[in-house]
C-alpha cells in the first residue's frame, strides 16, 4: 500500500505532531510505502534546512519530501502564519502528482484537516484524518481567533472535512463525543491513544537521576508537577490561585517546560513562593522527571474538553504516579481516573475545590500510594505498541472499505 502523510512538522522539528508523525511513519513503513509531505524545519528544530523548492530524504520504505516553506520561529506568531500558508501553497500542488492509495493528514497547520480532505477529493482517494488538536474549537477557546465570520467559515469547512473522511482517528472518548456532536457518523470514528512504553507490573521501575529529583522537589513537603507545554488550554489562573492557598501546607507546584502561555503563567505566579519554573530536561531524563513529584497535574479549562487531549497522561501512568486533574468531568483524565482510581479531579473554575482536593492528598499518603499503584496497573492497557497497531489497522481498513 502507498500512503501519503500530510503534516507540516516532521523531525528535526520537535513539536508533538512531528514526534507522533515520525512514530506513525515507523509503524506504517514496516508494511507499506509512505511519503511524508512536510515543510522546512521551523518548530525549535535540532537542525535547519537550506531553501529548496523541495528536498527528498529516504529512510527505508519512507520518503520524506520537504517543500520550501518559510521557516520563521514558532514564537513569531504572525510570521508563523506565513509558514502555514507557504507550506500549503507548495504542498498541495506537489501532493496531486504523488501516487498513493490513501491520504493521511494530521493537524499542522491547524487547517490541515481541510487541506487533506481537498487533496483526497481531487485525487479520488480515501481519506484518514488523525486529529491531534481540534480546530477551530482550539483557536476560539484559546482566544486566538474571535467567534466571528472567520471562525464560522472555518468550522463549516472543518465539518465538511470530517464528513468527507473515510476514518477519523481521535485521541480519546471526550474528543470522539465532541466530533459526534458535529454530525459525524460514529461508525467512522476510531479512538487510538498515544499510549506509553509500559513495563510489566513485576518489572522494576527505571533508575532515576537523584540530582534531577532534588532539583524538582526542592524543599517542598508535597510536590505537584506540570511537565509539558504551557499552552492556551490550561486553567492556569485557577491552578495558581489554589497554590497560593496551599503555601502554608508546604505544597509546591513545579512547571517543567515552555509554551505560548508561559510568560502569562509566570506573571500570575509572581508573588507565589511555592510555584517554580524549570526548562525542559533532556529526553533521556524523562523517567527521572516523571518519578520526581508526589503527583502530576493535568489541566484543561472548561470549554476545551475533547478539543485538546493531554497525551502525557500515559507516561505518568507508566511511571506509577497519581494525577490531579483540574479539568471538566467530560475529559478522559477525569473519567478514566475515576474509573480506575489513578486520579482525583477538581472544577477548573474553582480554586477552592482544587486546593481542597490537593490538601486531601497531602493528608492521606496511603491514598497517594494507592493511586500510584492503580496508575501502574492500568498503564499496560495503553501500551504504545498496541495503540500503533490499531492505528495501522485503521489506515489499512480505510483502503479496503
Amino acid at each position: 500500500m502507498r500512503i501519503l502523510l500530510l503534516n507540516m512538522y516532521y523531525p528535526p522539528d520537535t513539536s508533538a505532531t512531528a514526534k507522533m508523525a515520525a512514530t506513525v511513519v515507523e509503524a506504517l513503513s514496516r508494511r507499506h510505502d509512505i511519503t511524508v509531505l512536510c515543510g522546512r524545519p521551523s518548530y525549535d528544530p535540532s537542525e535547519r534546512r537550506p531553501w529548496r523548492l523541495w528536498q527528498t530524504e529516504v529512510a527505508g520504505r519512507a520518503r520524506i519530501l520537504r517543500v520550501g516553506s518559510t521557516d520563521y520561529p514558532r514564537f513569531e506568531m504572525k510570521r508563523r502564519v506565513l509558514n502555514y500558508l507557504s507550506y500549503v501553497a507548495l504542498a498541495v500542488p506537489r501532493a496531486l502528482f504523488l501516487r498513493c492509495d490513501v491520504v493521511l493528514a494530521m493537524t499542522d497547520p491547524p487547517f490541515q484537516g481541510i487541506v487533506g480532505a481537498i487533496v483526497a477529493r481531487l485525487k479520488s482517494k480515501p481519506y484518514v484524518y488523525n486529529i491531534r488538536d481540534m480546530y477551530p474549537d482550539m483557536a476560539v477557546g484559546g482566544a486566538i481567533v474571535g467567534p466571528g465570520l472567520l471562525a464560522r467559515i472555518w468550522e463549516r469547512l472543518h465539518r465538511w472535512a470530517l464528513c468527507r473522511s473515510s476514518r477519523v482517528i481521535v485521541l480519546g472518548e471526550d474528543m470522539r463525543t465532541r466530533i459526534i456532536a458535529k454530525g459525524v457518523d460514529p461508525a467512522g470514528i476510531e479512538i487510538v491513544r498515544d499510549g506509553a512504553d509500559a513495563l510489566p507490573l513485576d518489572a522494576p521501575q527505571p533508575s532515576v537521576d537523584g540530582q534531577i529529583v532534588r532539583t524538582i522537589r526542592g524543599d517542598f513537603r508535597f510536590v505537584l508537577l506540570h511537565a509539558g507545554n504551557l499552552g492556551f488550554y490550561g486553567a492556569w489562573e485557577t491552578l495558581i490561585t489554589a497554590m497560593r492557598n496551599l503555601e502554608p501546607h508546604g505544597v509546591g507546584l513545579v512547571f517543567v517546560g515552555e509554551g505560548a502561555q508561559k510568560a502569562r503563567v509566570e506573571g500570575l505566579a509572581k508573588e507565589a513562593k511555592n510555584v517554580r519554573f524549570l526548562p525542559f530536561f533532556p529526553a533521556s531524563k524523562i523517567p527521572s522527571v516523571l518519578a520526581a513529584p508526589d503527583a502530576h497535574v493535568i489541566t484543561v479549562k472548561r470549554g476545551l474538553e475533547g478539543v485538546v487531549v493531554p497525551s502525557k497522561m500515559y507516561g505518568i501512568l507508566a511511571a506509577g504516579k497519581p494525577i490531579v486533574a483540574v479539568a471538566p468531568d467530560e475529559t478522559d483524565a477525569v473519567s478514566l481516573g475515576a474509573k480506575f482510581g489513578f486520579a482525583v479531579s477538581a472544577d477548573p473554575d474553582s480554586p477552592e475545590q482544587v486546593a481542597a482536593v490537593i490538601h486531601s492528598l497531602v493528608r492521606d499518603r496511603d491514598k497517594v500510594r494507592s493511586m500510584g499503584r492503580a496508575a501502574r496497573a492500568v498503564a499496560s492497557d495503553y501500551d504504545r505498541v498496541k495503540e500503533l497497531q490499531k492505528f495501522v489497522k485503521v489506515v489499512e481498513e480505510a483502503v479496503k472499505a
